[in-house]
């Protein structure tokens, strides 16, 4: 099977260096932490995986590069940088080896199926990981940090070298322990505020971080002992299938950072999350220090209906049906805890949980295929009403009557729809059927607005990292009447000239104002849209100054259709391999690979300053030289005179909020603190500065939410903004056509 992708993906910074950083490069199954591990050997099944993988990759990426010596020394210098990103493991002596033995002919080699190089570093590396945990378990046990002394631990790697000496590893690992601790009593002291504001203790108290007291049950020594054990258990559990998925993403990614390489169970979580169903109980789980946590329960799933399980339960035991046996899944990895979990349609999961108060039960469930019904398109409308005095006043529509204001001369309904990704349910579309996609979910909240008389549209693109490529084209289609949405150059198999994806239905759902919110997190099928809509001069362009800079298109391709006959029906899965074919562009010939779609009117907001999340950030990106425009209509929405005129009142708003004065100062704030790539040691330093860059932790939290399916239409000073500018454009075409 074959899927066009026109997604993203990021690699987000944060303000401090966190202990899960290490935890993410790669997924873990269960061992003690005490059993000598086995050196993990390649298999007759990954060798044929990796000649297929690279065979693949010469023949369908977009370059059409063959794999030679520079492709080995990128994709070794990523795989050593996706096994050991903090530079804490492996030693420069590490590192020199394995570069003269491996670095020049890597990937060569892979195309004979020889995986030598990925065994060795990362068994390696596991050597290492026991050697650096039994060092911090030492540290901890001796527990004699000075936090009074002025030093620094570096939290940019690209500022560090491996270790060279025993001595240089010993003092990176206790400055690395030292930041640990303060981060432990960064989240004691977040959880004690966070306990006085609901009991309305006194807040000097609540801010007040407590000393490290070694032997109480939860001090920051005892849970960061424990959470170095089970470090080292999450790092033995690796198996053949996380490794490859490591190593062949690093020799894809030396072409471009979107070509990868998916395990059966990554490819089988992105078909989840590109359709928005699965079968199981509706609950987003999460590992911490061990234990999979329930972070979220999805509304009218079978989770919520059975209504025992709750938030923060942790999850310890799984058993299958009424009465099989109950596994115990604590240090498990989340994928396999996962795995166990969902299942088809109609049968039972017991699961054992311990819930915040200690308390443990066994609770059945009965699971049922779940529409993700948080991570698809939702809608709001406002009232927006003008005052005698010129100023403005914003209102749910369900209050539109009993909240008009007293003195209001005229008022404006705007629509506003939130769209996290551009999403298509693949299996119904390949056997036939119609399924659930982005497109028709926002055509029927279009044609909801055209019956209730809503005069305008705010489409929320923000946190829209992308998605399918068709639906892009389709969700185009609902604004305009016909012409190019996006050219592609080349096509799969095809010659190496543009081709444009048009809108061929010259039905317009709507013919109103429309403004696209976006922002740095806003990407490829996201950008094709936002792209075609300002180069047609069809509505505002809102956010950012530019969005992410993604103009590539990927193909996902199984594995198994290579290696087997596509006409077999259960052929095995052995992952797949999504492969950029193109380079995409706007109507206009350019390509926002790189630089982005600009804005007409932009807005202060966070993420316009966030590192590491644009296209440029990452490793070895594309670049695709401008071409020569398609033939498209143009409208006239988007004058200079209007777009002037709009962004002039919205700026003196802005200037005039104290809201977004506090963003900008956030924003300055952050800013500052990239400047400094270290975090003191000295408490506190590393609590005054702490305090200072607390601006992030919101911003952060709100792209968790997204990431785990949160989204919706939600009021804020930024939404209420982008209604009043919305009214602002309203009024501005309004003007234009009378002087027309």
């Amino acid at each position: 099977m074959t899927t066009i992708y026109a997604g993203k993906k990021f690699r987000l910074a944060s303000l401090f260096l966190t202990f899960s950083l290490t935890l993410a490069v790669c997924g873990f199954a269960a061992t003690s932490p005490n059993e000598p591990s086995e050196p993990l050997k390649s298999t007759a099944r990954d060798r044929s995986i990796a000649i297929n993988f690279t065979r693949l990759l010469e023949i369908r990426h977009v370059s059409k590069n063959k794999i030679d010596e520079g492709v080995s020394e990128r994709g070794f210098e990523l795989f050593l940088k996706a096994v050991d990103p903090t530079k804490i493991y492996l030693t420069r002596q590490d590192v020199d080896e394995f570069e003269a033995l491996y670095a020049k002919d890597c990937a060569l080699k892979a195309k004979q199926g020889k995986l030598d190089a990925a065994f060795a570093v990362y068994n390696r590396f596991l050597q290492r990981v026991d050697e650096r945990v039994a060092l911090a378990q030492k540290l901890l046990e001796e527990n004699n940090f000075d936090f009074t002394v002025d030093e620094e631990f570096i939290r940019e790697p690209e500022l560090l070298d491996y270790s060279k000496t025993d001595a240089e590893v010993a003092d990176r690992m206790r400055r690395r322990v030292k930041f640990e601790l303060l981060a432990l009593e960064a989240e004691k002291r977040d959880e004690a505020k966070e306990k006085a504001d609901e009991t309305d203790a006194n807040e000097t108290t609540a801010e007040t971080p407590e000393p490290i007291v070694p032997g109480r049950a939860e001090d920051p020594i005892s849970k960061l002992k424990r959470r170095y054990s089970t470090l080292q258990k999450r790092f033995r559990q690796t198996s053949n299938d996380d490794l490859l998925e490591i190593y062949l993403t690093a020799i894809a990614n030396a072409y471009d950072p979107h070509t990868t390489f998916m395990s059966p169970k990554s490819y089988e979580n992105f078909m989840i999350q590109i359709s928005l169903n699965l079968e199981g109980i509706g609950a987003t789980l999460q590992w911490d220090d061990g234990y999979t946590i329930v972070k979220r329960i999805v509304k009218g799933s079978p989770a919520e209906k059975q209504g025992e399980l709750k938030l923060e339960d942790k999850i310890v035991g799984v058993g299958q049906g009424v009465d099989g046996e109950i596994e115990d899944v604590v240090d498990m990895k989340l994928t396999d805890v996962v795995e166990k979990i969902r299942g088809k349609g109609g049968t039972t999961v017991r699961l054992e949980v311990v819930s915040e108060d200690g308390k443990r039960k066994i609770i059945p469930i009965v699971r049922e295929k779940i529409d993700l019904e948080d991570s698809a398109a939702q809608s709001a409308v406002f009232v927006v009403y003008q005052k005698a005095d010129g100023t403005t006043e914003l209102v749910d529509e369900a209050d539109a009557e009993t909240k008009k204001p007293a003195d209001a001369v005229a008022a404006l309904k705007v629509g506003v729809i939130d769209l996290p990704s551009f999403y298509l349910d693949m299996k119904a579309k390949n056997s036939g059927g119609a399924g659930r996609s982005s497109s028709t979910d926002v055509e029927k909240y279009l044609e909801e607005f055209n019956a209730k008389g809503v005069d305008a549209c705010v489409l929320d693109l923000r946190y829209n990292g992308g998605g399918s490529l068709p639906e892009a084209v389709s969700l185009t289609g609902l604004f305009i009447e016909t012409g190019s949405v996006v050219q592609v150059k080349p096509s799969e198999f095809g010659p190496d000239r543009a081709r444009s994806l048009n809108d061929p239905d010259p039905k317009v759902v709507w013919k109103k104002p429309l403004v696209v919110l976006t922002s740095r997190l806003s990407a490829s099928a996201s950008e094709i849209f936002a792209g075609a809509i300002r180069d047609y001069g069809r509505g505002l362009v809102v956010g950012d100054e530019t969005t992410h800079g993604k103009g590539s298109v990927q193909s996902m391709n199984e594995i198994s259709s290579v290696l087997f006959n596509s006409l077999m029906r259960e052929a095995p899965n052995l992952g797949a391999m999504k492969v950029t074919i193109q380079g995409f562009y706007l109507p206009s010939g350019v390509s926002p690979q790189l630089q982005g779609v600009p804005s007409h009117v932009v807005l202060p907001q966070f993420t316009s300053v966030l590192e590491d999340i644009a296209e440029s950030d990452l490793d070895y990106p594309l670049t695709f030289p401008k071409i020569e425009p398609a033939r498209y209509p143009k409208f006239n929405l988007t004058s200079q005179s209007v777009v002037d005129s709009v962004a002039k009142k919205s700026a003196a708003r802005v200037a005039a909020s104290e809201d977004f004065g506090k963003e900008i100062e956030k924003m300055e704030l952050y800013r500052t603190s990239k400047l400094r790539k270290a975090t003191p040691l000295n408490r506190e330093k590393y609590f005054a500065e702490l305090d200072k860059l607390d601006a992030s932790k919101e911003e952060t939290e709100k792209m968790e939410e997204i990431v785990n399916g949160e989204s919706g239409v939600e009021r804020d000073y930024y939404l209420d903004e982008a209604l009043r500018l919305t009214r602002d454009y309203c009024e501005a075409l309004q003007t234009q056509s009378l002087a027309l």
